[in-house]
């Protein structure tokens, strides 16, 4: 199972030996050490079981899969939610699915599922509280539940190779790689697309072998060029949100975990201007990868159309696509459609909090601000 050893090595190294001594941060950085390779020998474990017992899923096709890719904050979530509701046409990855990508343990947990209902949902309910104790706290910024949609960052975290390592991590620039695939070493490249790859074989062939593969997945905004060469025939939906909004919404959402391991980290730091960075990068990015792929397999949306009208939004991805609509899925979407639009967010932040302007935006993205029509 691939792990970048090197950005690993380097985070831990930059953690306790390059900083100020802290033991808060200490403690956060060692915990995560020793739960992290936990996890990844427990991942490790059950993938080596998979090539004994479930060997089929190394012929598994992954066949024009459909990627929400679009810099945080920007609406994939929302997009994800509705279109995974086509439970005939795709198959959408969830959160457990992140933190077992193999598929004895996702066939344990389905055999587990088929055992609870049977008990009357005790475990269900077991599961429902423990996610509200864990997670109930990002319900505002970003809602978390192990059975709900998700992104496919997850996947990553085991490879070293994602931004969230930023989350402990706050070395932007040191480990750029990590935030930035397509930054990597053309072997390493290879490498981290095969593990993907594997991933993605394994979720189908163990929740619908016959299914499209649906998968969202913001970070890989920086590795466009990574993901055209291992899935050619992929499609791709981008959301084009204003960056005036996005990037401090994304900005703050790292800034609160941040705080708890190294509270002498300002919100108008070296630290939140380096992760402006990322963002202003991956703007790019996806803007030069437009012109990289098939228009009849790449599809833009606005973030404002798709908040005032979901389900409209979503008919316009069908259309283009050329995807039928199923009369439970338009029924399903009508009715999530209208319970969005009653939704509103008091997750707000400003480009000022976090040391930022609109004036440095417009001199970074002004050729992506005028290609979208976004107003300066």
């Amino acid at each position: 199972m691939y792990i970048n050893l090197k950005l690993f090595l380097k985070a831990e190294y930059l953690a306790l030996c390059k900083r100020p001594f802290r033991l808060r941060r200490w403690f956060f950085v060692l915990f995560f050490t020793g739960f992290f390779w936990i996890g990844w020998c427990v991942v490790a474990f059950g993938r080596l079981l998979d090539h004994l017992f479930f060997p089929g899923f190394r012929k598994q096709q992954v066949r024009e899969p459909v990627f929400i890719i679009a810099p945080p904050r920007s609406g994939t979530t929302l997009t994800q939610s509705l279109l995974s509701l086509d439970q005939e046409r795709f198959a959408h990855v969830k959160l457990y699915h992140t933190i077992f990508p193999a598929v004895a343990y996702l066939k344990l947990f389905q055999a587990l599922a088929r055992l609870d209902r049977r008990c009357g949902r005790i475990f269900s309910r077991f599961v429902g509280w423990l996610e509200k104790k864990c997670f109930g706290g990002w319900d505002e910024l970003h809602p978390l539940r192990f059975s709900k949609p998700e992104e496919d960052g997850g996947f990553f975290v085991y490879t070293f190779v994602t931004e969230a390592i930023y989350l402990l991590f706050p070395y932007v620039d040191d480990l750029w790689e990590a935030g930035f695939a397509d930054a990597l070493p053309r072997e390493d490249r290879r490498k981290l697309m095969g593990y993907y790859r594997s991933c993605l074989q394994r979720l189908l062939h163990a929740t619908g072998p016959e299914k499209t593969l649906l998968s969202k997945a913001t970070q890989a905004s920086g590795s466009m060029d990574s993901l055209l060469e291992a899935f050619p025939d992929a499609r791709f939906i981008t959301i084009v949100r204003h960056p005036y909004q996005a990037v401090p919404s994304h900005v703050s959402l790292f800034y609160s975990v941040w705080r708890a391991h190294s509270p002498e980290i300002a919100k108008d730091s070296a630290e939140s201007k380096a992760y402006a960075r990322l963002a202003i990068e991956w703007y790019r990015h996806l803007h030069k990868a437009r012109s990289k792929i098939d228009p009849r397999r790449y599809f833009c949306l606005r973030y404002l159309d798709l908040v005032r009208s979901p389900a409209q939004a979503i008919r316009q991805v069908y259309d283009h696509f050329g995807f039928e609509m199923s009369g439970p899925f338009r029924a399903r979407l009508e009715l999530a459609s209208q319970k969005e639009r009653g939704f509103s967010s008091h997750h707000s932040y400003t480009l000022e909090e976090f040391g930022l302007s609109k004036e440095w935006i417009q001199d970074q993205l002004g050729e992506v601000l005028d290609a979208y029509s976004l107003e300066r």
